[in-house]
């Protein structure tokens, strides 16, 4: 979501858009002196008038445009906090264009009050309907609050060399090995002594900073062949580093005469005389923000240009090789362009598209999206979401030809109004560290085997310290699968992945293996009452046992049931033999070979042994204690007596032998 005009062209350069009001465009009014510095795009000095204005003015519905129209100025200037009060103020004498509710809840977006600014996107939804910017107001303030407290890998800092306490914006590489940056500023050191109408500022300039071998970065400096007493700035290179385009803005006493996109040629450091790149199209139509394709055949631009989808969209033209002519602009439609602003596009040297919106959704102000063809020649969008994008704006991003590393634009809290940030994204790095344990008692269990088995079939192993503990590297875009092994024990794994992670990650790990001389019980297997059929949640225990057992092929075991005291010894044992075969048979349909397996039923006659995992369960009971029918008999209420039985009803198992050879 964003505010309008000054910055989008290139903050400054956008006071050359034509701007139409809602209402009463055409009404002769006392603000005449206001309005025209507003259609000029003399916003910093239309908000003075237009204060002054409004205590001359007695006509309620004017009083209330000129509200309205404050609050688009410090929208436009940048200043969302200054700007919500006005619309606040407007809001309140019922202005009665619904654009109000939109702005009014921009504005909240960036200042982050979240629940506010749904209000009002929902008061725009239902007004207009056919607008897709009220939803996606609303979707952009839940996406904002998940977005913030889960940002992306990337690293971002000030670059303090560049910024000064003015505009810095729109930075771009000069040369192949990324040492030396263009970019765009509005400092004292500027050309000329007009201070513009916009925004209280010089007008903008293309300046240049060249970094040292120790990698400090040159105090910037004007390039004083490529500035003009105009706006000069949004510099874009060809991938050969040998052409220049950028957007030269010109300006008369209150008009604006266009926006048009110039080009340099750069040879031997001398920059030639800038010409424009291509005819503007009509005195009201300005080009801007030029971004070169990696093989020199579209240039991609924005424009107001008639035809488009929304207030600024991007446009391209093409041409037949670097010398030829370019041809017609060619919106870049729906997939691309909103009711809004799409600006600053550039293009990677993959051929990814990178451009800020205001009106996709975002964390408020202009957001930095990347956009990709995909299998069927679709644009796929994705937000660069934290710490790229923040709730201010966020543009004129760059990249480095082959590193995930570069510049790019943002008003959040900085050096100046506007500053440029430096990126970058450090390579993943995965690990595991691991122990080895116990699955009784918890103990560590140190000499173990573990092996790190990847999917891309890179296997790995080591054995385990003093203190059970084990450590792997991972690699990203992987699946693992850590097996322990330990003599007298059954083997066992944990799974982990790093499929689909953007983010290094150390995890953690511990893997139990059970004693192959204590017996092993199977949580969650349930029949019903005095019924032997397994019931479906069992199937989750089982299916691990199955993967116990594939994964433990030498070993034959004997599946043990028990029941509670209650029924007759004799049908106990009965039941008791009926569910274990009914394992047994379960085992079996899933691989498993029959001579593996023994079934046995053991009725009432081995009541559980209390122990640290019974305990953890039901704490009204003490390690060591035998859950016989007489302890049982004498528990305070039947709720604890339940809970007693329950516990001796019970599916274990215990290895038989463990020098089973598989047929196969």
């Amino acid at each position: 979501m964003k505010r309008n005009i000054s910055r989008l062209i290139s903050l400054v350069m956008m006071a050359t858009l034509v701007y139409s009001l809602p209402v009463d465009a055409q009404k002769k009014q006392k603000d005449s002196r206001a309005q025209a510095s507003f259609d000029a795009g003399e916003y910093f000095e239309a908000i003075d008038l237009y204060k002054n204005a409004y205590n001359k003015v007695n006509d309620k519905d004017q009083k209330t445009t000129i509200l309205f129209r404050i609050g688009e100025c410090y929208r436009i200037l940048g200043d969302a906090r200054s700007a919500e009060l006005w619309y606040k103020k407007a809001e309140r004498e019922d202005y009665q264009d619904p654009i109000i509710f939109l702005r009014y809840g921009q504005m909240m977006l960036i200042n982050e009050k979240y629940d506010e600014a749904q209000e009002q996107f929902k008061k725009y939804q239902d007004l207009v309907p056919d607008d897709p910017r009220g939803g996606i107001g609303i979707e952009s303030c839940e996406a904002a609050i998940v977005w913030k407290d889960n940002p992306t890998g990337y690293i971002v800092e000030n670059m303090r060399y560049f910024n000064s306490r003015q505009r810095d914006f729109s930075p771009a590489y000069v040369n192949e090995n990324f040492t030396e940056v263009l970019f765009t500023s509005t400092r004292e050191d500027a050309s000329g002594n007009e201070v513009h109408g916009a925004t209280g500022q010089n007008f903008a300039d293309i300046f240049v900073s060249t970094m040292d071998r120790k990698g400090k970065w040159s105090v910037p400096v004007p390039v004083e062949s490529l500035n003009s007493e105009f706006e000069d700035g949004t510099p874009c290179m060809s991938s050969d580093f040998s052409i220049l385009y950028f957007t030269r803005c010109k300006k008369g006493k209150n008009q604006q005469l266009g926006c048009q996109i110039y080009k340099a040629s750069l040879s031997g450091g001398d920059w030639s005389e800038p010409e424009v790149a291509f005819e503007a199209l009509g005195d009201s139509v300005t080009t801007a923000h030029p971004a070169i394709s990696p093989d020199g055949s579209t240039l991609y631009f924005v424009s107001d240009m008639p035809g488009g989808l929304g207030e600024n969209d991007i446009w391209k033209v093409t041409r037949d090789g670097e010398n030829g002519d370019w041809g017609d602009p060619v919106n870049m439609g729906e997939e691309i362009n909103t009711p809004g602003n799409e600006l600053y596009p550039f293009v990677h040297s993959d051929g990814t598209l990178y451009f800020s919106s205001d009106s996709r959704i975002g964390l408020g102000g202009l957001d930095i999206y990347k956009a990709t063809i995909d299998e069927t020649g679709s644009w796929v969008l994705e937000n660069m979401k934290p710490p790229i994008n923040s709730p201010e704006d966020d543009f004129g991003i760059v990249f480095e030809t082959e590193e995930e590393r570069g510049f790019f634009s943002s008003s959040r809290k900085g050096r100046g109004n506007d500053d440029i940030f430096s990126f970058v994204l450090p390579p993943l790095e995965f690990s595991v560290n691991g122990l080895v344990k116990d699955e009784r008692n918890d103990q560590i269990l140190p000499g173990s085997k573990v092996k790190s088995v990847g999917s891309d079939g890179i296997t790995v192993e080591t054995t385990t310290g003093e203190e059970g503990s084990f450590r792997f590297m991972l690699k990203p875009g992987t699946d693992y699968v850590f097996i322990a092994s330990q003599p007298g024990y059954l083997n066992g794994k944990e799974r982990e992945s790093t499929r689909g992670l953007d983010q290094s990650r150390d995890f953690e790990v511990t893997i139990y293996l059970a004693s192959v001389t204590q017996v092993i019980e199977l949580p969650n297997i349930f029949y019903d009452f005095a019924k032997w059929d397994l019931r479906p949640e069992s199937m989750v225990s089982l299916d691990n046992l199955v993967e116990t057992l594939d994964d433990n092929p030498n070993v034959t075991i004997e599946l043990m049931s028990h029941t509670d005291s209650r029924g007759t010894p004799a049908d106990n044992i009965e039941l008791s033999q009926k569910r274990a075969q009914s394992v047994v048979d379960y085992l079996i349909s899933k691989g498993i070979a029959p001579d593996r397996l023994q079934a046995r039923g053991y009725g009432e006659s081995q009541p559980k042994v209390v122990d640290e995992k019974v305990i953890a369960q039901y704490d009204f009971l003490e390690s060591g204690q035998v859950l016989t029918e007489s302890f049982i008999n004498q528990l305070e209420s039947p709720e604890l007596k339940e809970k007693a039985h329950q516990v001796n009803r019970r599916t274990e198992f215990r290895v038989l032998s463990t020098e089973y050879i598989p047929q196969n």
